[in-house]
């Protein structure tokens, strides 16, 4: 593999470049703000797969293609006290879900629990976004969504769910709340496109070929998901030894929230390609949920025992050889620490697509430390 150099970038200048990219190809204003928030923090938490990295493939290029909405129309289908159905007509995600969540806190906040279901939406960006929103409300969050074809179940070698994460978040009364955003796949797409960028094979057991053989190509693997000649594994890894049906389950689970309370598209039907092979919107679907602590017990009990819990299991005895136990969200936070004042790493990869960008657009006002 050869070295190369990475350059940072101050978040305030990637957040500004990013939400003029998206108003160059039709989002309005306030869109544009919502969805470069979202990508810029994921940046700020340390998870490259879902920030600047995914502006132009998911988001810049689907909208060039036709297959993204950059209006979005936000409708509720049906509405109860604590529940509602969204149709996000293939608009931007970011702007879809972040509207669903505050519907559902909002509803939480009268009623102690709110839900509420999208179709036809879009990727959403980082999905731990979400239950953070949550969280500032002192609630705890939870979200999930569908995504095209990747896992294979368990068993089998063809790729049929998404990587369809299941993502909560917890407030505590440390600096940083307990987030666990993760995928149901061993693996996710996005890291494996990191990988790409930064030209390393995968490690074994993330990816299997129409065999079911183990596959760590990993250039060749994205465009082999895509023609369904490869397929992820789920949470647990191969068969059932290591307890892949555990991620299997997880998956379908995720998938029917997804899909079936909103009446929305599932499995092959998010391949965003239609039975001739020209590409489509992906009509993807999400759900959210908000719980207001309150309702149950006061919000600084509730902290002071989730914190103890988490220090507990961080100060538990240490495997030989490691130094730390982790709870899910401190690596987030000590990215943030690390990142504040250095900004977002961009490789090579990155660079070319945030310069593709600004002379598409003509964003002559940026001028980036790796331009010359």
């Amino acid at each position: 593999m050869k070295d190369e150099t990475t350059y940072r970038i101050p978040f305030d200048i990637l957040e500004a470049f990013m939400t003029d990219a998206l108003k160059g190809i039709g989002v309005p204003e306030e869109d544009a703000k919502i969805c470069a928030d979202i990508l810029i923090t994921s940046d700020k938490r340390g998870i490259d797969s879902h920030g600047i990295g995914r502006l132009k493939p998911i988001y810049y290029d689907r909208i060039k293609q036709g297959i993204q909405n950059p209006v979005t129309e936000f409708e509720v289908v049906k509405e109860t006290f604590t529940t509602a159905v969204i149709d996000g007509h293939d608009g931007m995600g970011h702007v879809i879900a972040k509207k669903a969540m505050q519907m559902a806190i909002d509803k939480a906040k009268i009623y102690g629990m709110g839900m509420t279901v999208v179709r036809n939406s879009t990727h959403y960006g980082f999905a731990g976004y979400y239950p953070l929103m949550a969280i500032e409300n002192n609630m705890i969050g939870m979200t999930g969504t569908n995504a095209r074809p990747s896992i294979a179940p368990t068993f089998g070698v063809e790729n049929m769910l998404g990587t369809n994460p299941i993502t909560v978040g917890v407030p505590s009364d440390e600096p940083f709340p307990f987030v666990l955003d993760c995928a149901t796949s061993v693996s996710q797409r996005g890291k494996i496109e990191v990988y790409d960028r930064e030209n390393k094979d995968l490690p074994d057991g993330w990816v299997i070929d129409r065999q079911g053989r183990s596959r760590t190509d990993t250039k060749q693997i994205l465009i082999d998901l895509v023609k369904g000649e490869a397929a992820l594994t789920p949470l647990g890894g191969i068969g059932e030894d290591t307890g892949g049906y555990k991620g299997y389950g997880y998956a379908t689970f995720v998938e029917i929230l997804s899909a079936a309370l909103q009446s929305g598209s599932f499995l092959k039907g998010l391949l965003g390609f239609d039975a001739n092979g020209k590409a489509q919107p992906y009509h993807l679907g999400h759900f959210f949920i908000a719980i207001n602590i309150e309702n149950f017990t006061e919000p600084e009990s509730f902290k002071k025992i989730t914190g103890d819990i988490l220090r507990d299991l961080r100060a538990s005895e240490k495997m030989p050889g490691q130094e730390r136990i982790y709870t899910a969200g401190e690596k987030e936070y000590e990215a943030w620490l690390d990142r504040k004042d250095k900004g977002t790493p961009v490789n090579e990869a990155l660079i070319k697509d945030i310069l593709d960008i600004k002379a598409e657009l003509g964003l002559k006002q940026y001028h980036f430390p790796f331009e010359k």
